[in-house]
């Protein structure tokens, strides 16, 4: 028997001349309501979460490998163009641009074919292909099976903001690969719609 959690939302990826890689979920329905999470991989590539709570520490960290967690006071603005992120160590802001190809091509695809586990599974091998780092389906920590349905994909054109106070420079590729999980986001900075399905076995 398995448990089923599904987590609504978007999720943005970009990378910065600093070397900081940065990973923003923006969940607007999960098991544990409406939250902001931060994923940083640091250029001596170590690993952090930033979680607004506990509770969601415990649960994304039991779900993905981090070197560090830090439970912060995590703010999130989001507007048609802008998000606004003020995250602990990390202040920062993302010019959001148009839908890109990939997001075009995505939105053939039907919403309830596109967040199916059954879908997601036979995909992952020809999404890995198009998308050099990306998956759709893979195992995730603690014994649990993630699947990842996105439907949208807007660009993300600029960044300016700090770490630890520092400048974290201009916008770059997501590149290296980030390592949280069973797969990356694409090297191209950008923000997509997502459902994430994450399935654990029940005993007893």
């Amino acid at each position: 028997m398995r448990e089923e959690q599904r987590f609504r939302g978007r999720i943005l990826g970009a990378g910065t001349t600093s070397g900081v890689r940065i990973v923003v979920g923006l969940w607007e329905s999960s098991p544990f309501g409406a939250f902001t999470d931060v994923f940083i991989e640091k250029p001596d590539d170590t690993s952090l979460l930033l979680a607004p709570d506990e509770v969601v520490a415990a649960y994304v960290s039991g779900t993905y490998r981090f070197d560090t967690v830090r439970v912060v006071d995590v703010h999130a603005r989001r507007t048609a163009s802008t998000l606004e992120l003020d995250a602990g160590p990390l202040v920062a802001s993302f010019r959001i641009g148009p839908i890109t190809p990939l997001g075009r091509l995505l939105r053939v695809v039907p919403r309830r074919v596109a967040t199916s586990p059954a879908w997601l599974a036979a995909i992952d091998p020809v999404a890995r292909r198009i998308v050099p780092g990306a998956g759709t389906a893979g195992t995730a920590g603690g014994g649990r099976r993630e699947y990842y349905g996105v439907t949208r994909s807007h660009a993300v054109l600029d960044v300016r903001g700090t770490w630890l106070g520092d400048d974290l420079g201009r916008l770059a590729p997501l590149d290296p690969p980030v390592r949280f999980g069973f797969a990356s986001l694409p090297p191209t900075p950008q923000v997509v719609t997502v459902e994430t399905i994450i399935r654990s076995a029940v005993t007893g």
